[in-house]
């Protein structure tokens, strides 16, 4: 090994300990650039580092420490915004120093339920002014705990979970890495006492997709302990958010949210990039989508038209709302896209093509660099990933944590005509997504708290 790489694999070990100690004791997240910095492992960090050759590690090591001996807390840090101000005040004025955590229920445990337990509870994440308390599902037999450690353990797709996973029936929780997860029984959210748990103030997440308008989640909210409500699919009567895009537009009023949907949050960041520079005219977006739990895997009756034929065999043709449901986030698109799908036999990652009429001529290379420098800057943090690997295809992006991966190669540009492929894990980049508007979410929460406690004071 070269000296050089030896002296940044020393330096990046360092950085554990002390990103230990911000995440455990602080509630502190770290990013550069969007990517969470994990105390779990030298071999991610040294990855994401891998991708920034001219940052500075002993600069970065100094600003951790100093992150570390401040009075940060319940926040995230992005070290971007850190080294370009240089002004560490200046970055913890958003921190909440309240020293409470948001209490978060997930109303149903199916693939982005777990992989949300999984993203908050990892060993090394931190998820600021949050905690798990408690999960809500339907109980399946008398061995339903013990099924939902080991579907949460061991995942067909994206392996098995890098974490501690026990069962304490007798007080009928998950013990996640040391922390303790109410299992709570309920047919319907009208069953449900939160604060007969020892649960007040949370925020839910309804992972069912059974009750998409404002009428039907508001039934959470009228459930003692609830305060808001997110769900994980798009929504009506209520605000869709794609966090990176229109995250802003939340406000402490707002009480129940969508997170849209998978497909609208790994485009949406892409055409905000696009529109801001060239303006979009019109386009169609196609996505080739991985089959779902909500198709037949044998020839069936379905409700909705060719979900009912084997899912595992065959390519499926169906509808998909992402392309209008883009307008909720970027007003300026509304009523410039149509949108169709296929759901193919692939059981995860999809990929979205954009065909696009731009107001402006460009070329394959003005647009890859424009969105390759999107994908390095914090400001849309985590929405965008750049691939330019001559053989990707879609199991490399398992478990990628951006809303949508642009795969350059594949970029095709005649004047104003632009086409585009967009890769993303349409489970776990979604659960990333769904976690980051949760953690906006929570200190919101805690800052009208702060406030409120301020004037009383």
């Amino acid at each position: 090994m070269t000296n050089a790489w030896l002296t940044s694999l020393s330096l990046v070990e360092s950085m554990i300990p002390v990103l230990g100690q911000l995440g455990r004791e602080q509630n502190v997240k770290v990013q550069l650039a969007g990517k969470s910095l994990l105390a779990d492992s030298v071999t991610s960090l040294m990855t994401v580092f891998d991708q920034y050759p001219e940052i500075d590690l002993a600069q970065i090591v100094e600003l951790l420490n100093e992150l570390k001996d401040s009075n940060a807390s319940n926040t995230v840090v992005d070290l971007e915004a850190l080294i370009a101000e240089n002004e560490l005040d200046a970055i913890l004025q958003t921190s909440v120093d309240s020293g409470e955590q948001t209490p978060v229920v997930l109303y149903g445990f199916g693939r982005i339920g777990r992989l949300l337990a999984r993203r908050m509870c990892s060993i090394g994440h931190t998820t600021p002014s949050m905690k798990l308390a408690a999960i809500v599902v339907r109980k399946a037999g008398d061995k339903d705990l013990k099924k939902r450690a080991s579907l949460l353990k061991y995942d067909s797709v994206h392996g098995t979970y890098d974490g501690l996973v026990k069962v304490d029936a007798d007080q009928q929780t998950l013990i996640i890495n040391g922390q303790p997860v109410k299992i709570i029984y309920a047919s319907h959210p009208s069953e449900v006492d939160y604060q007969a748990h020892g649960i007040d103030g949370a925020l839910l997440v309804d992972n069912t997709g059974i009750w998409r308008d404002h009428d039907g989640l508001s039934v959470h909210l009228q459930r003692p302990g609830i305060e808001r409500v997110v769900l994980t699919a798009p929504g009506k009567q209520m605000k869709n958010i794609v966090f990176g895009v229109n995250d802003a537009d939340i406000d402490s009023q707002d009480q129940i949210l969508s997170a849209a949907s998978c497909t609208t949050n790994a485009i949406t960041p892409i055409l905000s990039v696009l529109e801001n520079k060239y303006g979009v005219e019109s386009g169609h977006v196609e996505t080739v989508h991985a089959y779902t739990n909500d198709q037949n895997l044998i020839d069936n009756v379905h409700k909705g038209d060719r979900r009912g034929r084997a899912a595992a065999m065959n390519m499926v043709i169906t509808e998909t709302g992402a392309a209008k449901a883009v307008s909720k986030a970027i007003p300026a698109l509304e009523g410039k896209l149509s949108g169709s799908a296929i759901r193919v036999p692939v059981i995860n990652v999809s990929i979205a093509v954009l065909s696009l009429n731009l107001k402006a001529e460009t070329s394959v290379e003005e647009i890859n660099a424009l969105l390759k420098d999107a994908s390095a800057s914090s400001e849309l943090t985590g929405q965008i990933a750049y691939s330019d690997a001559p053989d990707a295809v879609s199991s490399d992006f398992i478990g990628c944590e951006n809303a949508g991966i642009l795969d350059s190669q594949s970029t095709k540009v005649r004047g104003k005509q632009a086409t585009l492929y967009v890769w993303y894990d349409n489970e776990y980049g979604y659960s990333c997504q769904v976690v980051r508007l949760m953690e906006r979410l929570s200190q919101v929460g805690l800052q009208v708290k702060q406030e409120e406690q301020n004037q009383a004071a």
